[in-house]
């Protein structure tokens, strides 16, 4: 990373103001404010999350902010209403007060004398989420955003479901936001109402799993907020990034094909991290690139961004499996338009324990044959090896080698290839199944094999077979009968070398990735009526052309004093007596100062899945907490746990939050819910 030290612009930081909302509540935003837009007003960029720009995002926000606004951006950084310094109370992710609060802030910031009256939104996670909910709303100064690593379907492609079975990240995101919720804001900041403020957060915020838990299926709930279902309804410039190992890739690709404005997309190999942080790397200069973006888009600078291609990908080469990488070999690819006439569909048959591409010529299967359907019952391992959903490359969180998983699988192998295949886009798996219970899941992979063995996950799909015809109205299986369905994997652009396999894995269990049936199934795959279709893609001359991205750059970092190390891990505890496995994932971001403010901070998370043998209403996943900050006289400790446990017919949540100021516990609550099973 090069740290920028000297900028275009000087620039002076105002910690703090209020932003009026139409309420009467007040949100609390830092300026970077270049000084010549006091007398020259220039275009803002806001970012909008509820994650404290007092202390928690400070580092990131001083390296990236600093550098826009260095380049002539009044950068603008806001607290949602209820976190960090705002006034309220946050109870729910996406809700219509968010944005219209959002829509509130863009109004009040276009207004003031500093501004021009354009302004532009961007974001990573939750600010890449609400930058295209707040564009479908269309406030009249925004004018183009930047959303990173967001989806466009709470639903079906968020860190709550996936292919209709529950995430294990549902629960890992509920308890971040447990913690968050019950932080306090800054007396610095506040004054003298900061305790009352604190008290009502913890009091009211509520336990956000049991919303998500009472909307198993695809209702009003998630698709109010969806753009999915509004793609039009957003009329500014977009740009869209991703990652390879982020959870929310596929939203650049419907994106790209949906939206009827101007955009760009680019996917790299990083996890949930902005571009120039990227790990697996490699890295960009993705500041840089957002200053083109907004060069082009707010200061009406013919630069040549939008000459070229719509869609840009890293393409990765083929690498032994690991739980983390540092960089992932590769190259850029790009597309003028997304979908292209340079991605051709090609169909693998399913043979016992074989994929054969078509139109080859093989032996038909009939009803008779002896393999004209494989049965499969995986044990609770298989999953253990899968990583997070949604990599923060918090290694190692990466899929591991995929041997031990296809154990519990049944798997089918192309021969060695004999020339190199390159895909890009969405690879499908449509299967003919019948399941001897009402209800069941599949998980499917693909990976690529070398000629050592050795298996590396490329891509993964999951189907709850009760949301085989949609996510809005499940229904259970008839026991024995057939079913035709498709199960739909992530988007990769991924080169397959010659001498390697191709390989599907399907499992009837993902654990602890996502949660389980109520009951162990049989599921039967009638090969007869089965096909893999992969996005091929050629290999294009003009990929040499592209120019490439600058190396990474940021504004100085902010100084700290490391007082304790981080730790981050991934334990597996195997107990061989009682055959119980517990995977236990460890993020503690150890203890720092801040030292312009004086404030120092530890946070820690611990999160434990565990099941008993094949008993599948043993699953039970545990996540523990600890939030503290401290400055002089003010300290203060905060406590979560949750626990999310099931029986056949209900999920079971447990959680209590202590809080203490001074080493006094000043606050304690608990909460129970049973919550029946929806067809999950």
């Amino acid at each position: 990373m090069q740290i920028v030290e000297s900028f275009p612009y000087s620039i002076r930081e105002i910690e703090n103001v209020f932003i009026p909302m139409r309420d009467g509540k007040r949100l609390a935003a830092r300026i970077w404010l270049p000084e010549k837009a006091e007398s020259s007003p220039l275009p803002a960029i806001m970012e909008y999350i509820p994650y404290r720009k007092r202390d928690i995002t400070r580092g990131r926000d001083a390296t990236n902010h600093a550098y826009l606004a260095g380049h002539g951006y009044v950068c603008v950084r806001v607290d949602m209403r209820g976190s960090g310094d705002s006034d309220g109370v946050l109870t729910d992710e996406y809700t219509q007060q968010e944005q219209q609060d959002a829509v509130d802030a863009i109004e009040w910031i276009a207004q003031q004398d500093w501004c021009n009256g354009k302004v532009g939104m961007m974001g990573i996670s939750w600010g890449g989420f609400n930058s295209l909910q707040v564009a479908a709303k269309q406030p009249p100064a925004l004018k183009a955003i930047i959303s990173i690593c967001a989806s466009d379907d709470l639903y079906a492609d968020n860190m709550h479901y996936m292919g209709g079975c529950l995430l294990g990240d549902n629960l890992s995101e509920a308890t971040v936001m447990f913690a968050f919720n019950a932080l306090p804001p800054d007396p610095e900041i506040v004054g003298d109402s900061w305790r009352d403020m604190w008290f009502e957060r913890m009091e009211k915020s509520g336990l956000w799993i049991d919303q998500w838990l009472k909307h198993q299926r695809r209702d009003a709930y998630w698709s109010t907020s969806s753009v999915c279902e509004y793609y039009s309804s957003i009329r500014c410039p977009v740009y869209a990034i991703g990652g390879w190992a982020d959870g929310f890739t596929n939203t650049v690709f419907r994106l790209m094909e949906h939206l009827q404005v101007p955009r760009k997309g680019l996917i790299g190999p990083w996890g949930h991290k902005y571009p120039h942080q990227g790990m697996p790397g490699p890295a960009i200069g993705f500041l840089q690139e957002a200053l083109r973006w907004w060069d082009y888009w707010l200061k009406d600078e013919p630069n040549g961004i939008m000459d070229e291609p719509m869609l840009r990908a890293w393409q990765q080469d083929s690498l032994p499996p690991d739980n983390s990488y540092d960089d992932r070999p590769g190259r850029w690819i790009g597309e003028r338009q997304w979908p292209t006439n340079n991605v051709q569909e090609r169909g693998y048959a399913l043979l016992p324990y074989q994929l054969v591409a078509e139109p080859e010529s093989q032996p038909a299967l009939n009803d008779t044959d002896e393999y004209a359907s494989m049965g499969l019952q995986s044990p609770l391992s298989v999953g253990l090896e899968a990583g997070k959903w949604c990599s923060y490359t918090a290694t190692p969180d990466l899929p591991g080698d995929q041997r031990e998983e296809d154990g519990g699988s049944l798997i089918f192998s192309t021969p060695s290839l004999t020339s190199p295949l390159c895909i890009f886009g969405m690879p499908t798996l449509e299967l003919e199944v019948s399941s001897n219970k009402p209800q069941a899941m599949l998980a499917v992979r693909l990976s690529d094999v070398a000629p050592d063995g050795k298996s590396t996950r490329v891509s993964y799909g999951l189907l709850n077979l009760s949301h085989r015809d949609g996510d809005a109205h499940p229904e259970p299986l008839e026991p024995n009968r057939h079913y035709r369905v498709k199960v739909l994997l992530n988007g990769i652009a991924q080169q397959f070398p010659a001498g390697h396999q191709l390989r599907v894995s399907i499992s009837t269990s993902y654990w602890p990735l996502a949660w389980l049936p109520p009951e162990p199934a049989q599921v039967d795959i009638h090969l007869k009526n089965c096909k893999l279709t992969l996005p091929v893609r050629e290999p294009q001359t003009n990929d040499a052309d592209l120019s490439p991205f600058d190396e990474p750059q940021s504004a100085p970092p902010l100084a700290t004093t490391l007082l304790a190390p981080s730790e981050h891990n991934w334990l597996l505890h195997r107990d061989l007596a009682t055959k119980a496995s517990t995977l236990e994932v460890i993020n503690n971001q150890g203890r720092f100062r801040i030292n312009d403010i004086g404030t120092e901070i530890h946070r820690s998370a611990r999160e434990y899945y565990r099941t008993v043998d094949d008993d599948f209403t043993s699953a039970r996943g545990e996540t523990i907490t600890e939030s503290c900050f401290k400055r002089g006289d003010w300290h203060t400790e905060v406590y979560t746990r949750t626990t999310l446990s099931c029986t056949v017919d209900n999920f079971i949540v447990h959680a209590q939050l202590d809080a203490y100021e001074n080493e006094y516990r000043v606050f304690s609550k608990n909460w129970e819910s049973v919550i029946p099973r929806d067809n999950v």
